[in-house]
């Protein structure tokens, strides 16, 4: 066997792996329409009937230093946004929730720019990338979502934490770069202010 082969093929079957885990995670959650999940000790995350979580400034952890490559052939990174609350929303243009909920992120991320929020996509499990151009174009999506098809950027949020367990999800990023909440289900505008605005009136 030829000394270079040997270390392509381990690469390669660690990268099948990687996808092959982000796909069972996924699926096993997608287009979910509602959560529950709370801290080991369950007094960390307030969120009434589970469907909005919400976390303490003080016990809330940092987000991945997520980056990468975007839908629309650009390059983006939750850094850039250091100093606003940023709007994580994960999706897939084959999802219906998805589509549901779609305008009214276009509508708040818009509204709420003046505000300092900034709303990020992670686009997953759409193989071909012009589905989710299709998408962020019928929608008047003009914020930027990172390419991610295969997870790999949803794995990098730590187990036991307010990670992106299902799609849709939504995550809220306070202004020190800080997962502050999360909802495993397609929003209205009125969820989403809801979810939102407790943060930005932060100090």
């Amino acid at each position: 066997m030829s000394p270079t082969r040997a270390p392509r093929r381990r690469a390669a079957r660690g990268a099948a792996a990687l996808a092959a885990t982000a796909a069972l995670v996924l699926s096993a959650a997608a287009c979910s329409s509602s959560s529950s999940s709370t801290s080991k000790d369950g007094a960390n995350f307030v969120g009434g009937n589970g469907e909005i979580i919400t976390v303490k400034p003080a016990d809330r952890k940092d987000a991945p230093a997520l980056s990468g490559k975007t839908v629309d052939g650009g390059t983006a990174s939750l850094a850039a946004y250091k100093g606003k609350v940023v709007v994580i929303n994960v999706w897939g243009s084959w999802c219906a929730p998805c589509r549901a909920e779609a305008p009214n992120l276009a509508e708040v991320a818009k509204t709420d720019a003046a505000k300092g929020v900034q709303f990020l996509g992670i686009n997953t499990r759409d193989t071909d990338v012009a589905n989710a151009v299709s998408f962020d174009k019928r929608f008047g999506i003009t914020y930027p979502s990172f390419y991610d098809p295969y997870g790999k950027l949803i794995l990098q949020f730590p187990k036991g934490t307010l990670n992106p367990q299902a799609i849709p999800s939504t995550l809220v990023v306070d202004r020190q770069g800080r997962v502050a909440a999360r909802v495993l289900k397609a929003l209205s505008t009125a969820e989403l202010h809801q979810l939102i605005d407790p943060i930005v009136a932060e100090k």
